[in-house]
């Protein structure tokens, strides 16, 4: 349902309370809202869910913690993160020219370069952003 341990408990009211609808988790009998609606049913089923959401979110922020340790040490050992970039091909230039005059409209400068209008755009902004830097 979650790793956050309130949106999990609110997720699990909305359901079982307001919706009056039942929840089966079939490898969990005792979570099975369908019997046990006495107190004690109840009671223990709460429990248990507040354990197994405590559980999730320990281990997401566990998780997160690891990550950022792992990239922290990455960088400090100057490795890469994150995709390489690709450089703009030769054949980006007289298309993109052409585009700039107005010869082009983005769909057809894409398909000249055979690649997506979205492709192309990546490739104006990088374009760009490189003639900015010069």
């Amino acid at each position: 349902m979650g790793r956050n341990y309130y949106d999990i408990q609110e997720e699990w009211r909305e359901i079982v309370k307001k919706r009056k609808a039942d929840i089966v988790i079939l490898d969990m009998p005792i979570l099975d809202t369908r019997t046990n609606k006495d107190l004690i049913g109840t009671l223990i089923s709460d429990i248990v869910l507040q354990l197994l959401s405590y559980v999730a979110q320990a281990e997401r922020e566990n998780i997160k913690q690891r990550q950022a340790e792992g990239i922290a040490i990455a960088k400090a050992q100057g490795r890469h993160l994150g995709r390489f970039p690709t450089p703009i091909p030769k054949e980006f230039y007289p298309v993109y020219e052409k585009w700039h005059q107005r010869v082009y409209t983005l769909e057809s400068a894409s398909k000249k370069l055979g690649v997506t209008v979205s492709q192309f755009r990546t490739m104006i902004k990088k374009h760009k952003r490189n003639m900015e830097l010069k």
